[in-house]
């Protein structure tokens, strides 16, 4: 079973059309009213006839994230194979689904996301704070989760098998417009393979949700604690391998060589002498082999990208 989970939250105008879009390769979509203040739940209760839709409504608003969580517990509870979440802004093309969920029938990746960077024409028309935003945040989810060939990682338009999503523990994902950023990062945990999905950029009349003040302030700390997660279980707890002792050796060595530069740095200007060229070697050959090891152990992580698919189980 193919299902299709909907969050709605201020969509009343434009959802009946999303549901409209959805082929007949899809049996069965979960619409969840995240206590949206124009009851496009009810609406859709209401004006929808399609026999496919199920309407779930939550006592308090939990997020975007919370709301897919919702119908992907629910289709998983139903038996379904495959869930994609959709946005119920029209933003997304429901006609992409099968382009979405063939890779993970055909078992080659468990989890599969959109990317709105493989055309150029639809970067040009992406408002230029988004395009730097998006790429920003690309380079830091590569680094956090470790799925370095993914770019786009704020995508909403993804599908995932349920081997991946059994496998994950969905009350721990964030609630809110973290949601994506941390599916990868669970989905690393699993070891599942992502893929990503090339689709144009659709913009409207609509305005982003995803605020610049979330970013800087909110994002930062939580990728800080999942990039020490994902490091720790990946190369101490779970292996221990090449990489980890030049992780260990090349940061000894980095931040020591900086310590002692900056100690003799400061030694020489309170006695107004300079410093000897035996301890300036002292300090910057530690720095330039931690920084060679760092590189290699970086070199190490990005080879180490899931490769077999966890749905050949």
């Amino acid at each position: 079973m193919i299902a299709v989970a909907i969050p709605c939250f201020r969509v009343k105008d434009k959802i009946g059309d999303v549901i409209n879009a959805i082929g007949s390769e899809v049996d069965r979509i979960y619409v969840v009213d995240d206590q949206c203040p124009e009851k496009s739940g009810q609406f859709v209760a209401d004006h929808i006839s399609d026999p496919r839709v199920k309407v779930i409504f939550h006592e308090k608003n939990l997020g975007v994230g919370g709301a897919v969580k919702t119908g992907f517990k629910r289709a998983y509870e139903e038996g379904a194979e495959i869930m994609i979440k959709l946005d119920g802004d029209g933003q997304m093309d429901p006609a992409l689904i099968p382009q979405f969920i063939k890779p993970i029938q055909n078992k080659r990746a468990d989890y599969t996301k959109g990317n709105r960077f493989f055309y150029l024409s639809s970067l040009k028309k992406m408002p230029k704070i988004r395009l730097f935003g998006n790429s920003a945040l690309s380079f830091i989810n590569k680094v956090v989760n470790g799925y370095w060939p993914i770019m786009d990682p704020t995508n909403g338009f993804l599908a995932i098998h349920k081997n991946a999503l059994g496998l994950m523990d969905l009350d721990k994902v964030d609630n809110r417009y973290f949601f994506e950023s941390d599916m990868l990062f669970r989905l690393g945990l699993v070891r599942a393979v992502v893929q990503d999905i090339s689709m144009h950029a659709k913009y409207e009349d609509e305005n982003s949700s995803l605020s610049v003040t979330k970013v800087l302030f909110e994002f930062p700390p939580k990728y800080l604690r999942r990039f020490l997660k994902r490091i720790s279980y990946t190369y101490f707890l779970r292996d221990f391998n090449f990489a980890t002792i030049e992780l260990l050796v090349g940061l000894f060595l980095f931040f020591g060589g900086a310590i002692y530069g900056a100690l003799s740095w400061a030694e020489s200007i309170r006695t107004d002498q300079l410093t000897s060229t035996g301890t300036v070697m002292l300090a910057v050959l530690p720095i330039i082999l931690g920084f060679q090891l760092l590189l290699s152990a970086i070199n190490f992580d990005m080879k180490n990208t899931p490769r077999e698919p966890l749905c050949q189980n």
